[in-house]
């Protein structure tokens, strides 16, 4: 039977692309694509899903929350990411996020078949070049000195953070995550006192900083 694939990429050419290469296995079937975060966790709830193969970087939802939210919803299917990224807050969001494989964008095609063959079996897969960042990371966690992170925030207060940076007003990110203009001014505030931010602009350069929003600096 095909695994059941839900291709997730904000840029369309490379999805085209993904889908077609995808299609060519015999033992995968797209069945939907997505453009963002918050696209991917709408079709989680209309298609009977095996896996998801999830870009990091996207506008309105980025990759790591919607990693989260998508397992803690599904929580059978697996996530694998792909991205240009090899940086430690891309990488290890992901797979803190529950992710089973992260591979680069400029991997051989064939990478990414075989990390689809190992995370559906059970497995974990990493690409070689950010092998080296989950090690030191952990390492450095058994340590007992393990970095400041954006893990302090809820994942709402992070879904806020990203429709800031991109640069939402209040009352439109009250309509698009359907909470009221007051209970978002309650969160931007107490992330601005979790992170001892003073204005936009500082939280602009965090969430850049922790790879919340695909936003230029």
């Amino acid at each position: 039977m095909a695994i059941k694939t839900l291709l997730v990429e904000d840029h369309q050419i490379v999805r085209v692309g993904l889908h077609k290469l995808l299609d060519a296995e015999e033992t995968i079937e797209v069945v939907a694509e997505a453009q963002n975060g918050r696209e991917a966790l709408a079709l989680a709830k209309a298609h009977d899903l095996d896996l998801v193969i999830m870009d990091v970087e996207m506008p309105s939802l980025n990759g790591v929350d919607a990693t989260q939210q998508l397992l803690e919803a599904h929580p059978r299917l697996k996530v694998i990411a792909l991205s240009m990224h090899t940086e430690r807050p891309f990488v290890l969001g992901m797979m803190e996020a529950g992710a089973s494989g992260y591979v680069l964008k400029d991997a051989a095609w064939e990478e990414l078949v075989h990390a689809i063959e190992l995370v559906m079996a059970g497995q974990t897969y990493l690409s070689p070049k950010v092998q080296g960042v989950v090690v030191e990371s952990y390492r450095g966690l058994a340590q007992g000195s393990g970095a400041d992170a954006p893990e302090r925030l809820s994942p709402r207060e992070r879904e806020v953070v990203q429709l800031l940076a991109e640069g939402l007003s209040t009352k439109q990110i009250a309509e698009q995550l359907h909470l009221s203009p007051k209970t978002v001014e309650t969160h931007r505030s107490r992330v601005m006192s979790k992170l001892d931010i003073s204005n936009v602009a500082q939280l602009i350069r965090y969430a850049i900083r922790e790879g919340i929003t695909s936003r230029d600096a």
